[in-house]
């Protein structure tokens, strides 16, 4: 029997680097040809989103063009502003389309075929609900072994253990300021002196110029390090998971947690805040792993404190709350906090991309008939 032909993909690329990767391990393992979707925005996309309405209008016409026919079988979406033109998508050119939405999605859940959201979104059970441990990863003993093997000579001088370092920036309620910057370089590098090893640094799309400035300044060790460019071409992060005998990550990632905790190697978490606002300050006060006590209102800046606010008293899909995957990768033994750690377990087997890929195949059975 002739098999069928796989279903149309398009991935919309969302505004953020974690996302996308998230996006892209999903749309590999489907293992259907696909076309990503790099779009572009005008200055009034937040305003198209409050409204709710399916629509191109907040495109630039650069990625209004692309959205034509013919129309994709199956959408697969992260980031809020690519809602309004999936949406769109449905209504003018395929109202069969099958949308899949990584995250947690402004528009009502029930316009999506599939949400894949992790715990921080704290989304309610539903059939088109799919909630995994952490988000969506692609790494793999094979990738890793390649990255490892491309990047050896470059990597060589070191002396070994080697640590790596991967670096995130201000999220949400919290603020990782250049004082938190330092004060990562001066731990690492404690870390790294007293096993005579040493330190590779990669920062990430959100990490700010003054962070990355102060954390390189505080290195005393010897290291390599990235600093993250777009579109920079190589890039060390994966041959670093790789090389790393032990791996420190900001706490504000969620998506490099789960790369890291990915590897089986020690994870060492590093809170990008202190005092009152840092992530473990009610540490001792939890009820429950989704039943945390409320962050205290006033942030360290305008941005930060309007976040605590809309976390007080918002709905909880629309806020995350970090501390909810800090508090279940330590309990699970999967990562510790850098000033206690802990031995960490074997990796968390990879069945949440599984999970994932077997919802939506399931999805697109009647279409690929």
């Amino acid at each position: 029997m002739p098999q069928p032909a796989p279903p149309r993909v398009w991935v919309l690329a969302s505004p953020h680097t974690g996302d996308n990767r998230q996006l892209m391990a999903l749309a590999n393992g489907l293992d259907w040809p696909h076309e990503v979707k790099q779009l572009s925005y005008r200055w009034h996309e937040g305003l198209v989103r409050l409204a709710g309405r399916p629509t191109l209008s907040a495109l630039d016409a650069r990625s209004r063009r692309s959205i034509v026919a013919p129309y994709p079988d199956l959408i697969i979406a992260a980031g809020r502003p690519t809602e309004a033109v999936a949406m769109w998508i449905r209504r003018h050119g395929n109202p069969a389309v099958k949308i899949v939405f990584v995250g947690t999605p402004w528009t009502p859940l029930e316009r999506f075929d599939l949400v894949i959201a992790t715990p921080q979104y704290r989304m309610p059970s539903r059939t088109n609900v799919l909630h995994n441990a952490l988000p969506l990863h692609d790494v793999e003993p094979q990738k890793l072994a390649k990255e490892a093997k491309a990047w050896s000579a470059r990597l060589a001088h070191l002396p070994r253990p080697l640590t790596a370092v991967l670096v995130g920036g201000s999220s949400g309620p919290y603020v990782f300021s250049p004082r938190a910057a330092t004060r990562l370089g001066q731990q690492a590098s404690r870390i790294a002196q007293q096993d005579g090893g040493a330190l590779l640094i990669s920062t990430s799309a959100r990490t700010s110029p003054d962070v990355t400035d102060a954390l390189f300044a505080a290195i005393t060790v010897p290291h390599h390090a990235y600093r993250y460019a777009a579109n920079s071409g190589e890039n060390p992060f994966f041959a670093y998971l790789a090389q790393a005998d032990r791996i420190i990550v900001t706490a504000d990632s969620v998506s490099m947690i789960s790369e890291a905790t990915a590897t089986g190697k020690p994870v060492l978490l590093f809170d990008i805040e202190e005092g009152r606002r840092a992530m473990r300050a009610e540490e001792r006060q939890y009820v429950s792993d989704t039943n945390l006590p409320k962050l205290p209102w006033r942030g360290a800046d305008l941005s930060s404190t309007a976040f605590r606010l809309a976390m007080r008293m918002g709905p909880p899909r629309w806020s995350r709350d970090l501390r909810i995957i800090h508090r279940s990768i330590t309990k699970a033994g999967q990562a510790s906090w850098i000033d206690d750690p802990q031995p960490s377990r074997t990796p968390l087997p990879r069945q949440d991309l599984e999970h994932a890929v077997d919802r939506i195949r399931h999805l697109m059975e009647p279409v690929m008939r």
